[in-house]
């Protein structure tokens, strides 16, 4: 059986600075959770300790990389379209994962979802030694080459309890992915009660 400590968001930013240390370079974290976990909050939380440290760290959301509304769309809301069809994956690692270790550049955005067009953002030069944090849904199990990973897991209730009822679709799949990949994450934390989470730190 896995064996949890209980930890704090400030602690757990620690831990996850300390170890990057380790890594020179320029560097990609996917914190990994559904809205509901707020994912993209703790990844600020972490980025503002390594900046602490001295070394650059920026945040890149998913909710940038969503697809076009059309493609979205197309199979209508249910498990699979969420999986499959929301967000686009490959287009964050070409633009992000796969640009800050080969061309030194990133794309903090690809689409705007509220204008359903291009982001229209200007492509940044990464500072020597950054730490790009990414932090969304169902980043893992999708081949991303991430230098570390953090997963913010949810128990059914918890998910439940904080998505929205217009959103209560995207359940389903959410667990799915968290059985299937969640526990592969360098990090895997309890998030349930993000005031008292409870990090894996071995099997008993």
């Amino acid at each position: 059986m896995p064996r949890f400590t209980p930890t704090t968001s400030d602690a757990l930013a620690e831990l996850l600075a300390w170890d990057l240390r380790t890594l020179d370079g320029c560097r990609v974290v996917g914190v990994d959770g559904a809205d509901a976990a707020h994912p993209l909050g703790f990844a600020d939380r972490a980025a503002e300790r390594v900046r602490a440290d001295g070394r650059p760290a920026e945040t890149v959301s998913l909710h940038d990389y969503v697809r076009p509304a059309s493609l979205r769309m197309e199979f209508g809301r249910d498990e699979t379209s969420y999986r499959t069809s929301w967000f686009d994956y490959s287009g964050l690692r070409r633009e992000v994962l796969d640009a800050v270790h080969h061309t030194g550049t990133w794309l903090p955005a690809l689409w705007d979802k509220a204008a359903d067009r291009s982001a229209r953002a200007r492509r940044r030069t990464a500072l020597p030694g950054t730490v790009l944090f990414v932090a969304g849904p169902m980043l893992l199990g999708r081949g991303l080459p991430f230098d570390r990973t953090v997963h913010l897991d949810l128990s059914a209730a918890a998910l439940t309890r904080g998505t929205p009822d217009d959103q209560a679709w995207t359940i389903p799949a959410l667990l799915a992915n968290d059985r299937a990949h969640g526990g592969t994450a360098e990090y895997f934390v309890r998030w349930d009660h993000p005031d008292r989470p409870a990090l894996r730190t071995g099997t008993g």
